[in-house]
């Protein structure tokens, strides 16, 4: 009872930390002549998965390298079914064009590269800083095309976020206080969290890759969660597809890439996370591609089916934990029935959507 409590007040101080970091970090960028589509891509997107940079770190140099694996695939699964799901249930939300040609390929080519260098069981130093260099170009690019932005998006800023602050002392000094006091609280809270999901794991005997696959990424995704359903209620629509695909893209190049870099050794990754879950990864950030440009938006039908299949691989994750006689049978089920049928209607959809684009 008291693990469960002491991982509840880490979660609250990853959730209250990510959003002082992202306040005092979003009001810093305004200052310094940031445009606000690169504060929507970087600081918030990336702001929302400083937990996962948190747990993954700690739990690398605990010498938990399946929660640090599984808390990155996990979180980047439940970002986009569970959060795109929940959140397309709510309202219809919009998808920019630049997400479907720039974005979403980024998203789906770095997962294949972390399948593909990982391969060998481990994500080397070296690996981790070819990683983390990509995060990098990637941010330098957005700041260089941020200089494109018209007066009509720093307006939007302006109507979404409030006028932008005076540049006085007063004011660097109260954002970098957000920024400290942010990164102490997810410090805390990343240690609360990998220590109280571990003794769970080992009370269970579950493994460190389910646990960090399951609990730990949920937990680690709620400002996601909280960044995204806030956005499509407001009438936001495009923030909330904006935060998952930015959010994806920093754990797979700054999270891993960091964590391999400062792990003894590097990454270990399990073959299960190789063979299943990884793959998992790829297919789920392959499927927005169809569904993103159906219409460039993801319809209320397609956010419950984003959310049917995060059930699903939930309930497959814990039939695998428990060695379940249903293992089979499920996995008959999804293989050949459910996921081809799927599989063909958003082949038709995207045909469908590229024939009209044409017309």
């Amino acid at each position: 009872m008291a693990t469960l409590l002491w991982m509840a007040l880490g979660l609250v101080f990853l959730v209250l930390g990510a959003e002082a970091l992202v306040r005092g970090a979003s009001r810093l960028a305004t200052l310094v002549g940031i445009s606000p589509l690169v504060v929507g891509l970087t600081v918030v997107a990336f702001g929302t998965s400083a937990p996962e940079l948190a747990v993954s770190v700690q739990s690398a140099l605990d010498g938990q390298a399946g929660i640090a694996v599984g808390n990155v695939v996990g979180s980047n699964i439940f970002n986009v079914l569970f959060i795109l799901g929940i959140s397309a249930l709510i309202v219809p939300l919009a998808v920019s064009q630049q997400l479907v040609r720039l974005d979403v390929p980024l998203m789906i080519g770095i997962s294949l590269l972390v399948l593909v260098l990982g391969w060998d069981g481990r994500l080397s130093p070296l690996e981790g800083a070819l990683l983390f260099a990509g995060i990098v170009s990637y941010t330098v690019f957005l700041v260089v095309q941020s200089r494109k932005e018209s007066k009509a998006i720093e307006q939007e800023y302006e109507q979404e976020f409030g006028a932008k602050e005076e540049n006085t002392p007063l004011t660097w000094a109260r954002n970098l206080l957000f920024i400290v006091a942010g990164l102490a609280l997810l410090i805390m809270g990343s240690r609360l969290l990998v220590e109280g999901a571990i003794e769970i794991a080992h009370y269970f005997g579950v493994s460190d890759l389910v646990i960090g696959l399951t609990i730990v990424a949920a937990g680690t995704s709620l400002p996601e969660v909280v960044t995204s359903i806030v956005a499509a209620l407001r009438g936001e629509r495009d923030i909330a597809v904006g935060n998952v695909v930015g959010s994806n893209i920093f754990n797979i190049l700054c999270v891993l890439g960091l964590t391999s870099m400062v792990a003894p050794g590097g990454l270990e990754v399990s073959e299960t996370a190789l063979r299943f879950d990884i793959p998992v990864m790829i297919a789920v950030a392959l499927a927005c591609l169809p569904i993103f440009f159906t219409g460039y938006t993801i319809a209320r039908w397609e956010g419950a089916l984003f959310l049917a299949y995060y059930v699903a691989y939930t309930v497959w994750l814990i039939l695998s934990a428990t060695s379940s006689t249903l293992q089979g049978s499920f996995l008959a089920a999804m293989t050949g029935f459910v996921l081809p049928l799927t599989a063909i209607t958003l082949v038709v959809l995207a045909v469908r959507a590229w024939r009209a684009g044409r017309q």
